[in-house]
């Protein structure tokens, strides 16, 4: 049974907690714990997860980092185009699917796939160049680039679309003719090309015979120790009548401080000298704005003086939070990642932690192809959760819900 949450104002859980509305708004702006406005337009908060903070912050709660697997594995089959080093394809495996084919053309991560898991069916090259058949699987997943098309005169049909990746994944839809289709991508695809191409990727699935949600999913709040937010969009045929849910976020979080607990050594970037001696100066969550203005005009050159919060440059990470989104290098200027202890980067183990991915995963090619494969990867956990929901989709253990905490954003979005 679903416990009903109590939702108050800042204000509100300052006076019943004890601290300050400062404090409260802090934590909501560095994505600690989320909001959502009511119909009087107030923010409002989730007291439990207020207190949950509260005590993580004071340090009374911790919340285990885990890698989930279920102990159950079912007879629901999937193919996955596009899978990197199979965060997505592990994750759902952990759920309890099985994978029938995989199809990545970067050989270093078919090096990864195989090594790990060389009972997978790993097809490594052009996608356009594989075969099809209706029922091959029961569930088609892939995580296509995002890609904007040409509108001049079309009726925006499969056909018009061809030479795109997006393209493969719908003839794959189209061709296996599965019960459920997943796609994935990075939330700017919401707003790509003036938000044309979210709503023609999902007119074509509606015209291929489903019916089609998406949301953005926060990665922190199921599981993953990463501020990362991924678009699911999910389809199911139309002849089914399974209803479209999400994963539920949880009212927890968990942090680095967790997640890198005794977390093995490994190879890893290092900082020039000149930068290092800059990042000695940063304190855990702070950025460049923490350096004295001297060095911020030294290191920042032509951007100290251009508009935005440019809070990636010089940024350590804070034991006590999830990562911030992790990219290809944990050392680009702009998207810095420090270590909230020692001044380096983030190892390539300490990535693949952060990724939720096992220790014993390993990463073919060399380090600059490892932290590329890992950053672009979807976290272990958050492709558990995605296929965990989908289990019970197709089981029919599901309740159509709306989360509130979320709606407000979605109704933006949706068409």
């Amino acid at each position: 049974m679903k416990i009903k949450r109590q939702f108050i104002t800042a204000g509100e859980a300052a006076i019943k907690l004890n601290i300050s509305i400062d404090t409260v708004r802090r934590w909501d702006k560095r994505n600690l714990i989320k909001s959502f406005r009511d119909k009087r337009n107030l923010r409002m908060f989730s007291l439990e997860e207020i207190k949950r903070i509260q005590e993580k912050a004071n340090g009374k709660k911790k919340d285990k980092f885990i890698i989930l697997k279920n102990k159950k594995k079912y007879n629901y089959t999937a193919i996955e185009l596009f899978a990197g080093a199979g965060g997505t394809a592990l994750g759902m495996e952990y759920a309890g699917i099985k994978h029938v084919l995989l199809n990545e053309h970067d050989k270093h991560a078919c090096e990864t796939l195989r090594t790990n898991k060389p009972e997978w069916n790993i097809i490594e090259g052009d996608v356009k160049e594989i075969k099809f058949k209706e029922g091959q699987a029961d569930i088609v997943q892939g995580g296509f680039p995002c890609q904007s098309f040409s509108y001049a005169g079309k009726k925006m049909g499969l056909d018009d679309i061809r030479g795109t990746l997006f393209f493969e994944f719908a003839r794959c839809v189209k061709e296996v003719k599965p019960k459920i289709a997943i796609g994935e991508n990075v939330k700017g695809l919401l707003n790509h090309d003036g938000g044309r191409t979210i709503k023609t990727m999902v007119s074509i699935l509606e015209k291929l015979g489903y019916k089609v949600k998406y949301k953005i999913l926060k990665s922190q709040y199921l599981d993953v120790p990463q501020k990362r937010e991924r678009l699911i969009i999910i389809g199911v045929r139309n002849d089914l009548n399974i209803p479209i849910v999400f994963p539920e976020e949880k009212d927890y979080i968990v942090s680095l401080r967790d997640a890198l607990h005794k977390c093995p050594q490994s190879d890893g970037q290092q900082y020039p000298e000149k930068k290092r001696r800059i990042m000695e100066l940063i304190s855990p969550g702070g950025y460049w704005k923490d350096l004295p203005e001297k060095l911020q005009k030294e290191y920042m050159g032509a951007s100290f003086y251009m508009g935005g919060g440019k809070t990636g440059m010089a940024r350590r990470l804070d034991w006590d939070e999830p990562s911030l989104t992790l990219t290809c290098s944990p050392a680009q200027k702009q998207t810095e990642r420090c270590h909230p202890e020692e001044t380096r980067p983030l190892s390539v183990r300490e990535y693949a932690r952060i990724q939720t991915f096992p220790d014993s995963w390993k990463f073919a090619g060399s380090v600059t192809q490892q932290y590329k494969q890992i950053g672009n990867a979807v976290p272990v956990n958050l492709g558990y959760h995605i296929g965990n929901t989908v289990i019970k989709m197709l089981e029919g253990k599901t309740e159509e819900h709306i989360d509130d905490l979320v709606y407000t954003e979605q109704k933006m979005f949706q068409f």
